[in-house]
């Protein structure tokens, strides 16, 4: 019940169509939330999410023949989150709050959703491992390249704005 729970981020999961997305979607508010103890921590709870993810995972999906089936969304808040570890950072550093970053929190969504969806290179790989790792590594790897995809915006933003 518990794992079910985690695994489905309170149920959120479970929203048609398209759980993925509102999973990403759910992720936002939370990791505004955990961004105000601030980056250290929003840090820290981002890597907590990888081994409590992978347990739920594990546990919500023994027995069945579906390895990542959709309602699992815990997945997509660590890669969310992971997007967003740009944003926690350098809203700290610039001494604004991170909503004050607000066209961050698009591209780091519109990008994790792409990439997510998309699955180029090391992002596939993750995903053809067919077990609870594969589900969050994916994930975590589209997070990465969001993050990416982050940083490159904000560069080339903040560079124009000069």
């Amino acid at each position: 019940m518990i794992a079910r729970a985690v695994a489905t981020v309170g149920y959120v999961g479970l929203m048609r169509p398209a759980p993925g997305t509102w999973g990403s979607v759910a992720a936002l508010p939370l990791a505004w939330a955990a961004m105000q103890a601030g980056p250290v921590a929003f840090t820290v709870l981002t890597i907590l999410i990888l081994p409590l993810g992978w347990w739920a995972t594990m546990v919500a999906t023994r027995g069945a023949a579906d390895h990542d089936p959709g309602e699992i969304v815990i997945d997509e808040v660590l890669g969310q989150w992971i997007a967003l570890l740009p944003l926690a950072w350098g809203a700290a550093r610039a001494g604004v709050p991170v909503e004050a970053l607000w066209p961050g929190w698009i591209a780091a969504l519109l990008l994790f959703r792409l990439f997510d969806i998309w699955k180029p290179g090391p992002v596939g790989w993750m995903d053809r491992r067919h077990d609870a790792a594969g589900v969050m590594l994916d994930d975590a790897v589209a997070g990465v390249f969001a993050a990416i995809g982050v940083i490159g915006l904000a560069a080339l933003a903040h560079g124009a704005m000069m």
